[in-house]
């Protein structure tokens, strides 16, 4: 039995990330729908698929699932009118919701965010987020390394990322860490783009203490994010788009280093990220289980920014599940 992908939002992230994978899936039936007409006929016949002329049209195809693909400032708006046709599952591109883009996301954004999710879940539609920064190597080899030694809960944590992966890199922080408790950030110092360097202390739900430091200004030939998380049992720490690995194990006092060998980029990588995840999440649908990345995670991702955009405006500490709490 195949299964039917609605896709809203033909543009540029449609074409390049998702289509060269859902294509190639023997048992994926397409279909499109775009506010531009001529987008959506253009991808039809370069991919293969069917066109709608309106939501109503595509709804009444039953799609399993509609991937929301949609620029982030038009993601609110288009998820609102889709969600008038009560489909079963939608799959977002990330960030969930970002009305001035990913680099300016406010606290009416995760509000934005909160009430898409509230409306999905009244409706008995299922949620998932794309995050494929989840699916690179070297954070699968990371989950795996600390079960499989027993490394423990995390300690600290010290991330310096470019806004190019600042929600992937928020999320993967959660993923180890759990949720944040609170935040105490700054903004300022550098502009760049139309986005101001942040930095902030965070405590974790979990005792975890840590720093980050959002910016547009390392260059894009430089690593794009460097994270060092400590666990109670060793150390990862994670350079770029699916690059080296360190792996500081206490038990053995080595260093271990995991790679990519020469011929290979971080932008196959990061390409190759998109189908893992597209992967995961159509079969998923498949077996009837809960969706790999669940919706809630792009929420707490906001949460997270929202919590630190307030900081930094009020100049104070933020209690974020009780000032950003992810239920109204």
């Amino acid at each position: 039995m195949s299964l039917r992908i609605g896709i809203v939002g033909t543009g540029k992230v449609a074409r390049d990330s998702y289509l060269p994978y859902l294509t190639q899936v023997a048992d994926v039936d397409l279909v499109y729908y775009s506010r531009t007409r001529d987008r959506a006929v253009d991808c039809a016949e370069t991919f293969g698929g069917a066109v709608a002329d309106s939501l109503a049209q595509l709804a009444a195809t039953q799609p399993d699932a509609i991937l929301v693909l949609t620029h982030e400032t038009q993601r609110y708006e288009a998820t609102l009118a889709v969600l008038e046709h009560r489909p079963k599952r939608l799959f977002f591109e990330k960030p969930l919701v970002a009305m001035n883009g990913q680099a300016n996301v406010t606290e009416d954004d995760f509000y934005k965010a909160r009430e898409l999710l509230l409306r999905a879940e009244a409706i008995g539609c299922q949620t998932a987020m794309v995050f494929n920064y989840r699916f690179f190597e070297q954070t699968q080899r990371a989950k795996a390394l600390v079960a499989q030694r027993g490394w423990g809960r995390l300690q600290q944590a010290s991330l310096l990322v470019n806004y190019a992966c600042w929600s992937h890199c928020i999320d993967l922080l959660t993923l180890f860490g759990g949720s944040t408790a609170s935040i105490t950030a700054l903004a300022g110092g550098t502009e760049y783009q139309g986005a101001v360097d942040v930095a902030a202390a965070f405590l974790l739900a979990g005792g975890a203490t840590g720093t980050i430091i959002g910016t547009s200004a390392t260059r894009f030939a430089s690593p794009l994010y460097e994270m060092l998380f400590c666990f109670e049992g060793g150390s990862l720490r994670f350079s770029d788009l699916d690059g080296p690995l360190d792996v500081y194990d206490n038990a053995t006092r080595y260093r271990e280093t995991h790679e990519l060998i020469g011929n290979h980029s971080r932008w196959e990588q990061y390409s190759a990220s998109f189908g893992k995840s597209l992967a995961a999440y159509l079969q998923s649908i498949r077996d009837g289980v809960a969706p790999p990345v669940p919706g809630v995670a792009g929420l707490q991702e906001l949460q997270f920014e929202a919590a630190l955009r307030r900081s930094a405006a009020e100049r104070r500490p933020v209690d974020v599940t009780t000032e950003f709490p992810l239920k109204s």
